[in-house]
């Protein structure tokens, strides 16, 4: 009984958005508008919107630039419960997962969920400290929050900036501008407002 009447609360998430295929729905730009229409339908509420960027792809040389943008959503879903949700918009627009790092038609990830660290600090840590031939080829089982490699991709800061410019890392401390004041200037330099 006493679950009942549990109160629900709304959380804040910022998602980050990417795009370098074309699918049914027209360009990558064209698709990612189609995945930010598709968000009311699973109880996300857009709250602030980034500018449309576009980024070189990660890793370098390993496919056409991509089109990157965030948002800040508030729901009263859970994280796992988004991230599902994420999954089912992806896949409703084309997205397949065969390779990491691969060229896709929609990538949508969990960056943030206000200051939570999930599933724990350890674990936090473990993802956030791998190596790079590591990241490669693993990837987590459980969903791990703040998103393990934020403070290293500018495409992914740059456009979060522009909706959670006050946000704080709950392990770092540190605020957007400074994990992007950390990142060499090139990286930044490449990333260019697009039209949307």
């Amino acid at each position: 009984m006493q679950g009942q009447n549990r109160e629900k609360i709304t959380q804040r998430y910022g998602i980050a958005l990417g795009a370098n295929l074309d699918s049914t729905f027209g360009t990558a730009l064209q698709t990612l508008k189609e995945s930010l229409r598709l968000f009311s339908g699973e109880s996300l509420e857009v709250r602030a919107q980034s500018q449309w960027y576009s980024t070189p792809a990660f890793p370098a040389g390993s496919g056409p630039d991509f089109v990157n943008a965030a948002v800040l959503v508030e729901t009263e879903k859970r994280p796992t419960e988004v991230l599902a949700a994420l999954h089912r918009i992806e896949q409703a627009l084309g997205r397949t997962r065969d390779n990491r790092w691969e060229p896709r038609i929609c990538d949508l990830d969990i960056v943030f969920c206000d200051d939570l660290v999930l599933p724990d600090r350890e674990t936090y840590d473990r993802w956030r400290n791998l190596g790079f031939s590591q990241q490669k080829s693993e990837s987590p089982e459980d969903l791990i929050l703040p998103h393990p490699r934020l403070q290293d991709r500018a495409f992914v800061l740059v456009p979060l900036r522009d909706v959670a410019p006050d946000w704080r890392h709950p392990v770092s401390g540190l605020g957007i501008s400074e994990m992007l004041a950390a990142l060499p200037p090139n990286e930044i330099a490449e990333i260019a407002v697009i039209e949307g």
